[in-house]
């Protein structure tokens, strides 16, 4: 009861930023299971640490939790450093998964999952469902066709656009080539033809969250503007 109580007297306010840099180190190995979810639900089921667990139980793996937690700042410090020096360095596939295929304009691409069917060319009609990441920043998601929900129905709506029209980053089509219907592609735009160069062209953030958080990368210019766009292609044309 004693130990309880103590739990219940700390800090809340620097318990949280203290999980807080547990969920942001634990973003990068959530990524490649993302990329195959973009267009179901944002909930998800996680099952309790064990089946019906007794007080004691509780309270002792709470405690691992919190001190787990208290390390973690010396931990993410270091590791924002590292970015710094390291510039571009988070491009680098996961250890063990297959690399990227790099094209001439240093867009990287993977599938995740082919589709059928033509294949999306120059001048091609398309409609994406789509979430955009920056590296920089560890996956933080600065747009999500979701967040266009005039219905409010959850399901958003997909982004349109002509392969070519100039209306979009040239690397995020780059990456679309070749693409079919109900394929998923992760790809990695670089600045130099992403929103570093092209800072006003499509997609742009559909929140004041999304709009800050791309803001805080691309106005800064210290940081690496590379991002990172999965899409599936709904319809095409």
């Amino acid at each position: 009861l004693k130990f309880i109580q103590q739990i219940e007297s700390l800090d809340m306010i620097r318990l949280h930023q203290q999980l807080l840099y547990i969920a942001a180190l634990a973003s990068a190995t959530l990524l490649s299971a993302d990329a195959l979810n973009i267009i179901g639900s944002s909930d998800t089921s996680h099952k309790h640490i064990t089946n019906n667990p007794s007080r004691r139980n509780f309270v002792h793996q709470f405690g691992l939790v919190a001190a787990a937690a208290s390390s973690m700042p010396t931990m993410a410090a270091n590791a924002v450093d590292a970015q710094f020096k390291e510039v571009g360095q988070q491009e680098r596939p996961p250890e063990g998964e297959s690399p990227f295929s790099t094209l001439p304009n240093g867009v990287q691409i993977k599938d995740f999952r082919q589709g059928s069917g033509s294949t999306v060319q120059n001048g091609s009609r398309v409609e994406l469902t789509m979430k955009g990441r920056l590296l920089n920043l560890n996956g933080v998601i600065f747009y999500d066709t979701k967040s266009n929900d005039p219905n409010g129905f959850g399901e958003g709506t997909p982004l349109q656009f002509t392969v070519g029209d100039k209306s979009v980053l040239p690397g995020l089509e780059s990456g679309l080539i070749g693409m079919s219907r109900g394929g998923i592609r992760r790809i990695i735009v670089p600045a130099e033809v992403g929103y570093g160069a092209f800072p006003s062209l499509e997609p742009q953030p559909l929140t004041d969250v999304e709009r800050r958080a791309l803001d805080s990368v691309v106005k800064n210019p210290r940081r690496d503007q590379t991002v990172m766009f999965d899409c599936k292609v709904e319809r095409l044309k």
